[in-house]
């Protein structure tokens, strides 16, 4: 999870800023469903019978009809999953296969929240705030989630000073 601040000059910057997250967003969720397709293809043949492999085909399926909302976490808990300190080990297509859904499924979620948030900096954008305001986004996990207004030209903080006091010894 990153957290940071980033300072924006206008409402369009930061809804570029969002337009382009969503785009790199969803070309990643593409490139992941598109590995899963073929994963699933190839094992259909020696898991299709299996419950596991039924479940993860019917949740891809409905990701790409876009009516996905899965929500079954499945690494870890599953068979084939071993706990190594604080990480979880497999060794097998199941683990591949769950490990690309559950990225894709992570992803989607992020993807509805950003558009969510770019929705409300239009509906911020209509209220006509002005040009000379600096907009100050905390942003988590890439995901604004508070935006302070300051009037640009405004001290935001006093300035640092760096103060050291060095001392050097002589060796013996």
């Amino acid at each position: 999870m990153v957290t940071e601040i980033r300072s924006f000059y206008s409402l369009k910057e930061l809804s570029e800023s969002l337009e382009e997250e969503i785009g790199s967003y969803k070309a990643v969720v593409e490139e992941y469903s598109q590995r899963l397709g073929s994963l699933l293809r190839e094992m259909e043949a020696t898991h299709g019978n299996e419950e596991w492999f039924k479940k993860i085909s019917a949740l891809q399926k409905s990701f790409k009809e876009g009516k996905g909302k899965g929500k079954e976490k499945k690494t870890g808990s599953s068979p084939g999953w071993i706990a190594f300190k604080d990480i979880m080990l497999c060794t097998d297509e199941q683990g591949e296969a769950q490990m690309l859904f559950e990225a894709i499924e992570d992803m989607n979620d992020k993807v509805t929240r950003l558009v969510k948030i770019k929705d409300t900096i239009e509906d911020l954008k209509r209220l006509g705030l002005g040009e000379d305001i600096l907009y100050m986004a905390y942003v988590r996990d890439e995901v604004p989630e508070r935006i302070v207004l300051r009037k640009r030209g405004e001290k935001i903080g006093e300035k640092f000073e760096f103060m050291a006091a060095f001392s050097a010894s002589k060796g013996p």
